[in-house]
């Protein structure tokens, strides 16, 4: 029996919103290890760089830990001319980058803030572009870039909000972005998961009851993991992915798919309403 060969040997890339070991990003990233991937992994602050460094240091191959605040555009072009300086070109990127105001993520969708509104799409949309932007010069030919999104952007869910709106933007951009890259023969795809009980999801209220109805009516009858997330997106990344782009790849147990109440669970289901 011959040996495989890892499917990420000899590749190298850069995840950008690890925040801690219950980020979809940490799923990515122990995929992409796995695989034999190199990694590069970005924080916005000291205080995020000290979650880091422990998870870091978890991986096969020393990551390069480089420090990239997407609100401010000098930084993230200097952390991609950082990569480019000390390892020339990268095969992948993955963006896990998004933030609201927790306080507006509630109530009425129209009652959001124009502030609100311009840092929710800035840090959970034009970051994905701009991070984009400045790939391209030091992406190899076959490249790929995966971004996360979520089903809010597709159909009204509570306590989703504005933030639904910046998804849908994102997965906008997906497709021009895999436009413009497929020129140099790179691909561009967002992964659609499933509720993940991450830091990001601890901002949304009622997450515990989503969770729930998801686990209830999603084809599979369970919610996705961490780890499931992680592999479709490192398989969208490797070669296995080599024909795939402008696309969103839904990973949650086939919840997207569902019309009405899994009968089964029905009453189940409507308890959760009650409580």
């Amino acid at each position: 029996m011959t040996e495989t060969t890892a499917l990420m040997a000899g590749k190298k890339g850069l995840i950008m919103g690890l925040a801690n070991d219950k980020s979809i990003a940490w799923g990515i990233a122990q995929a992409l290890n796995a695989q034999g991937a190199q990694l590069a992994i970005s924080y916005q602050n000291e205080a995020l760089e000290k979650r880091v460094q422990p998870l870091a240091a978890q991986l096969d191959k020393e990551p390069l830990l480089i420090k990239c605040d997407v609100s401010d555009s000098a930084s993230v072009e200097a952390c991609f001319k950082e990569l480019g300086d000390k390892w020339g070109k990268i095969d992948f990127l993955v963006h896990a980058i998004a933030f609201s105001d927790k306080n507006q993520l509630k109530g009425r969708t129209i009652d959001t803030t124009r502030d609100n509104f311009r840092m929710t799409m800035d840090i959970s949309c034009f970051s994905f572009l701009e991070a984009c932007k400045y790939a391209s010069p030091i992406m190899n030919e076959g490249g790929a870039i995966v971004t996360l999104t979520y089903m809010g952007s597709e159909r009204v869910l509570p306590n989703y909000n504005i933030m639904g709106v910046a998804k849908a933007a994102l997965e906008a951009s997906v497709r021009y972005a895999a436009n413009d890259m497929g020129a140099q023969g790179v691909r561009v795809n967002a992964v659609s998961a499933g509720p993940i009980k991450t830091l990001a999801a601890s901002g949304i209220g009622d997450f515990r009851k989503i969770l729930h109805w998801n686990e209830l009516n999603a084809p599979l009858r369970r919610n996705v993991t961490q780890e499931e997330v992680g592999m479709a997106v490192m398989a969208l990344l490797s070669p296995c992915g080599s024909g795939i782009s402008g696309e969103v790849i839904h990973v949650d147990c086939g919840y997207h798919t569902v019309g009405m109440l899994a009968l089964d669970n029905a009453k189940e289901t409507a308890a959760l309403l009650m409580e």
